[in-house]
């Protein structure tokens, strides 16, 4: 995120302290915060910087630019004061899941997506100080690779009974009305309220609509109190300094942990009852075929955010080691890309399609190099080489009899092409040094 402005980063922290030291208290007078002009300068860079393609109206940030962003901004910040702002329709845009299903997102206009943002900055400290520690998923200094440390140390802690819950299309079913409630417990604010109420509402009667700012923050809202329900069972659970269950959440990737001592034999069972009593009222249910309860101390393995965990018997010496290996699903992704990239580039010169590939690679790569990802690059590294290798052929109109190891050597495809070459494996950041 770009870093806001002083004032801004002021007011920020300031509501934090407030909502941290007065759990109850209800706060009101944001309305004139969320339209202030720095408030929406901010929300623009922001949604800017994470990019993104046009909503329904067309406008791309290049055409707001054109034009003026300061009148832009100014447009929007008069429409809100003087009660005029409604948002556009969102564009719908289907993402393959690869099984069949696939995950509907609803993109809002630059427009709208600045207004979302403004709400976001003045909400998010509020309920940061609510959240519960146990919950990672698009919150300030936190990320997945916090998430799968804390997993890590409570599987390395002897909870070898993991339930690996999947939580069914979870954004699509939030409640509105409950969620609105949770919200005007810390907010006392009508236009607040009103424009929350507008950006819900725009994407149906039911659910909240990914793929603007708000979302991740609704999201999180909806499921705290789950978060401190578990909280409350580990550290009522807990043994002197060592914990018998554990919780992880990031947005709707959730695992929860159990000692497999056989003296803990049932506790699976009382623990997804209870989460079954936390997601009745909230309308959510949970993916029955896919939530499983795995014994890693059998050698089975657990997903969690986009890893396949497995507890392995180090090589030498005693003791044991978590074992992370990227999903066949995200390495079918990858090269998906990889396909897609070079099948869609037509006359697209090799510099420029070069470009786009590494900077594919670079993200995924990143993502999956605090694993046990060796293999995994292999295997993408040699499918990355072998099509590029391809394009060559083609576009040399040299009849294909070989994918062209000799002629497109290594040499070439890294050092002159300048294709992506960091493949390092690096270790997961412990968990203590993450808090």
């Amino acid at each position: 995120m770009t870093k806001a402005p002083v004032n801004l980063q002021d007011l920020r922290r300031r509501i934090y302290r407030k909502a941290k030291s007065e759990p109850t208290h209800r706060f009101w007078g944001l309305f004139v915060h969320v339209t202030k002009a720095e408030t929406l300068e901010q929300a623009y860079c922001n949604a800017k910087q994470n990019g993104g393609a046009p909503g329904v109206d067309g406008q791309s940030f290049k055409d707001i630019e054109a034009q003026g962003r300061t009148a832009f901004l100014a447009a929007i910040r008069e429409d809100l004061v003087a009660n005029r702002y409604e948002p556009k329709p969102n564009r719908r845009k289907d993402i393959p899941k690869g099984n069949g299903k696939v995950r509907t997102l609803q993109i809002p206009c630059i427009r709208d997506r600045v207004v979302q943002g403004a709400v976001k900055l003045i909400l998010e400290p509020i309920f940061e100080a609510d959240f519960c520690t146990n919950s990672y998923g698009f919150r300030p200094r936190r990320s997945p690779h916090r998430a799968l440390a804390e997993v890590r140390r409570s599987v390395l802690r002897l909870m070898s009974t993991v339930i690996d819950v999947d939580l069914s299309r979870y954004f699509d079913t939030i409640r509105q009305s409950v969620l609105l409630d949770k919200i005007a417990k810390r907010v006392q604010d009508p236009e607040v309220l009103h424009l929350v109420k507008q950006i819900l509402k725009v994407g149906g009667k039911v659910g909240v609509p990914q793929g603007g700012p708000f979302s991740p923050l609704a999201a999180n809202i909806y499921l705290n109190e789950l978060d401190w329900t578990f909280d409350a069972i580990r550290r009522k659970t807990a043994e002197g300094p060592y914990e018998e269950v554990n919780y992880h959440r990031f947005a709707d990737d959730i695992v929860i942990t159990i000692n497999g001592h056989h003296s803990k034999r049932g506790w699976a069972d009382r623990a997804q009852q209870r989460l079954q009593e936390q997601l009745v009222p909230l309308g959510v249910e949970l993916n029955k075929e896919k939530t499983k309860v795995v014994d890693l101390l059998k050698g089975e393995a657990f997903g969690f955010l986009g890893f396949d965990l497995r507890r392995i018997r180090k090589r030498k010496g005693n003791g044991h080691y978590l074992q992370m290996t990227p999903k066949k699903k995200a390495r079918k992704a990858i090269k998906a890309k990889i396909r897609d990239i070079i099948r869609h580039g037509g006359a697209t010169p090799l510099p420029k399609m070069i470009e786009q590939i590494n900077a594919s690679l670079a993200g995924w790569i990143t993502y999956f190099r605090v694993g046990n990802s060796s293999r995994a690059f292999s295997e993408v590294r040699d499918y990355t080489e072998m099509k590029v290798r391809n394009l060559l052929t083609r576009r040399k109109r040299r009849k294909k009899t070989s994918i062209g190891w000799r002629r497109w050597t290594n040499e070439y495809l890294y050092g002159v092409l300048g294709l992506y070459w960091d493949w390092k494996v690096q270790p997961l950041p412990g968990a203590k040094r993450l808090t």
